[in-house]
């Protein structure tokens, strides 16, 4: 085990000293497509491999949802590769210069982060659109994908390594671990700090929380989406149902979805309105004493433990509030960092909550389903980041390069 991923992280290694030109990156990422397209059938095959295995293991619906592999998913992947290409090359951009009274000329400069380590769950497209945004910043990946998904990873990985090696660059730029033992992640998190010099986690909570607690590099990441939208003492009624609807169910399993609705009390009336249409479309409703008053259908009661709860279902928790005070100390209380959004009229109410909510994307008037690296024109990201160091929100091309100081002197000496 130890021998495997040693090999892999030296391999890693020896690839990232190769500097590969703006030209070159596009011709791989070009070739990448072509094989994915020439390949569809094949990939969709493995594909249905890891579907029959999971529905075996009886693995829960959502993460059969994102497990699994379409025609029309595939070609999101390539629609995705190709936004990247399109893409300003990252590496080397001059951020800021200037000159010192002592004539030192200084220019901060992008640089590749370098190993990345991606630890993840179910979404084959990961390994296409980390392997697409890795390569391009001039950073290498190592790819642990679940046991889940191991056809569909290993063949979208593979892919990205014949791309690589027809244009003559080092195909361990990309590595996929051919291993399903899990105990190859504890290895990974605790042992490799040589070797990685970041883990990504895309996952569920116990993935995540796991390798936040064991990793000795640090971890871009987020471990819940427990996002809030409030509907605001001046917002528009019907554009809030329909936000509402959207931000909670166009797909429930999203880490920005909406887990918790937050009514101001002038908009009591609207209370029955919004919970009406919540349940028609499926969804049960976890309501504070006030709003169970006011709602006439069934109701499940809210409590602490509802509010720090990530549903990733057809479930939402709802509260009644006082003001917008309100409303943004309980997103600071009981979210996570992730998505929030307000519905409302007045400017100044936006700014407040959007300036106020610790959230890495504060959202006015729109549905927080848009947390998402490809909505943002990022071209697919490698996850979504909670942390209050940078990088924050959707960690997409530009978010996975770090920077160095050039100095350029002559002769200067410090007195």
């Amino acid at each position: 085990m130890s021998k495997l991923l040693y090999k892999i992280g030296k391999n890693s290694r020896l690839a990232f000293r190769s500097k590969i030109n703006s030209k070159i990156k596009n011709k791989v990422l070009e070739d990448y497509c072509r094989l994915i397209i020439k390949n569809k059938n094949k990939i969709i095959s493995q594909n249905k491999k890891d579907i029959k295995s999971a529905k075996l293991k009886k693995l829960k619906e959502n993460l059969i949802k994102r497990l699994s592999l379409n025609s029309e998913k595939i070609n999101s992947i390539i629609k995705s590769i190709k936004t990247v290409i399109k893409f300003k090359d990252p590496v080397d951009i001059e951020l800021n210069k200037w000159k010192r009274p002592n004539g030192l000329k200084i220019k901060r400069v992008t640089i590749p982060i370098g190993i990345i380590g991606i630890i993840y769950e179910s979404r084959p497209n990961v390994t296409a659109d980390v392997s697409t945004l890795c390569f391009k910043s001039g950073n290498c990946v190592i790819l642990r994908g679940g046991s889940e998904a191991y056809f569909s990873n290993k063949i979208l990985a593979n892919l990205f390594r014949q791309s690589l090696k027809k244009n003559k660059i080092n195909k361990n730029f990309v590595q996929f671990v051919d291993n399903k033992n899990r105990k190859l992640v504890d290895f990974m998190l605790s042992k490799m700090n040589g070797y990685i010099d970041v883990i990504i986690p895309r996952g569920g909570k116990s993935l995540v929380k796991k390798v936040q607690d064991l990793s000795s590099v640090p971890v871009i990441g987020h471990l819940e989406g427990i996002c809030h939208t409030y509907i605001d003492k001046n917002a528009n009624l019907k554009m809030a149902k329909k936000i509402i609807i959207n931000a909670k169910l166009r797909n429930t399993s999203i880490c920005g979805a909406t887990e918790t609705l937050l009514i101001h009390k002038k908009n009591s009336k609207f209370v029955n309105n919004i919970l009406q249409e919540l349940k028609k479309n499926g969804c049960s409703i976890y309501a504070d004493s006030k709003i169970k008053k006011l709602y006439k259908g069934k109701t499940k009661p809210a409590n602490e433990r509802i509010w720090s709860n990530e549903f990733l279902s057809a479930k939402i928790s709802v509260k009644l509030v006082n003001d917008i005070n309100e409303a943004i100390y309980h997103i600071n209380k009981y979210g996570t960092m992730h998505t929030d959004a307000i519905i409302t009229k007045n400017k100044k109410s936006a700014k407040l909550f959007i300036k106020n909510v610790k959230s890495s994307i504060a959202i006015h008037n729109s549905s927080t389903q848009f947390a998402d690296g490809g909505e943002f024109g990022f071209g697919g990201e490698v996850g979504i980041s909670t942390n209050k160091l940078p990088p924050r929100g959707p960690v997409g091309l530009n978010q996975l390069v770090s920077y160095k100081y050039e100095v350029y002197g002559s002769g200067q000496i410090r007195k």
